[in-house]
């Protein structure tokens, strides 16, 4: 099978990278035809300035002509596939693929109306703009002959959110990357009962991450000798900062940003990693990278409890706690639980063993695989 990976995808995106690499693991010829343009942007919605706004607007659409020129000149594939973000893309490589008489799949992977518009509300739903963005997406839609998302639940979000047909949309896990978090054994770090228990969160502050709600956990914790450490930045980050300005927390510790190669050493070093914890109906729909990660790294996780998460895992693995979103007194009950069984029993074993030849780029790959010959068989 030959593919063509086109279009401006963001391979700072674990998703492209673990997608991309696993394809090829799977004995797929697979051409990318790509230009870098989001590459060093992590979070699109924080691009502040005009002359900001116009740089990466000149340098997106300007990557466009040597874009369909190479496609153009490229023999026909088997498959097109548009990666994340491709809302502009799709629309750019359907007439193309439907001279040539190309299928498409199109890795939606997160909607721009749910982002922009349910979960983070940076546009107002029901305002014009927003009915725009989601008009624009609705129709976007409706082009691919494959559409998938990151899990079944995300998948009939999107189908729900946009009049689309039941089982319309496919999915295909993130996974992680495997080489960059393996289990490795904990520092030694004295007897249990003198090591101060330490909570790990990392990722954007957005709402989805319900950062807010490791706040007010640590806040019930304060006189118990554990140490929380944050990493990132984003929209919420100003509300964070406040929060810790009005009423200061000791033993919460703050680092804007950290290494993508330095995360899992960080990781070794937790007791507990922490995964989502928002209330919105989108954080009920995703497993987020971070949790594949822990999951890969061999760590126990405590995240929101959803659909989407027991798609993947179960609490019966006693690594595992599953809490109700935007819950601060379930979160700080989680942590003390685990807390308790560390000083009971000592470090755990090696977490989540049993998924990780689920979630490699390897696994990812042929999950997409098989996804694609099932659609492409249907009549």
């Amino acid at each position: 099978m030959r593919v063509i990976f086109w279009g401006t995808y963001d391979t700072g995106k674990p998703r492209n990278r673990i997608l991309r690499k696993g394809i090829r693991a799977n004995g797929v010829d697979l051409l990318e035809i790509h230009s870098p343009v989001w590459e060093g942007i992590e979070d699109k919605s924080q691009i502040r300035g005009l002359y900001a706004l116009l740089a990466v607007l000149v340098r997106w659409l300007s990557a466009y002509p040597r874009l369909i020129w190479r496609v153009c000149r490229a023999p026909a594939p088997d498959l097109y596939l548009v990666g994340y973000p491709g809302l502009v893309d799709i629309f750019l490589i359907f007439p193309i693929a439907r001279l040539r008489g190309v299928p498409i799949a199109w890795d939606v992977f997160l909607s721009a109306y749910d982002t922009i518009c349910e979960d983070r509300r940076l546009l107002t739903p029901g305002r014009l703009p927003a009915k725009l963005v989601r008009r624009i997406e609705g129709l976007s839609l409706r082009l691919p002959d494959i559409l998938f998302m990151d899990t079944r639940a995300h998948a009939r979000r999107l189908e729900a959110l946009f009049g689309l047909s039941a089982g319309r949309c496919d999915f295909v896990w993130v996974g992680a990357e495997l080489e960059h978090f393996k289990p490795s054994d904990k520092p030694e770090q004295g007897p249990p009962e003198a090591h101060r228990f330490r909570v790990l969160f990392y990722g954007q502050f957005i709402p989805l991450h319900g950062v807010e709600t490791i706040i007010e956990a640590a806040r019930l914790l304060r006189h118990e000798p554990i140490e929380w450490e944050l990493i990132g930045q984003g929209q919420d980050a100003g509300r964070i900062r406040q929060l810790l300005a009005d009423d200061p927390l000791p033993q919460v510790r703050w680092t804007d940003w950290v290494a993508y190669e330095q995360l899992k050493a960080r990781m070794s070093v937790a007791d507990v990693c922490l995964g989502i914890f928002g209330t919105s109906q989108k954080a009920a729909s995703v497993i987020p990278n971070k949790v594949f990660q822990i999951i890969a790294a061999g760590r126990p996780v405590i995240t929101l409890d959803s659909p989407a998460i027991r798609e993947l895992l179960s609490p019966a693995s006693g690594c595992t706690y599953l809490v109700p979103a935007g819950n601060p007194r379930a979160l700080a009950d989680a942590v003390m639980v685990h807390h308790r069984k560390i000083l009971e029993s000592g470090t755990p074993a090696r977490c989540h063993q049993e998924l990780n030849s689920h979630i490699s780029s390897d696994a990812i790959g042929q999950q997409f695989l098989e996804m694609i010959q099932r659609r492409l068989a249907e009549p």
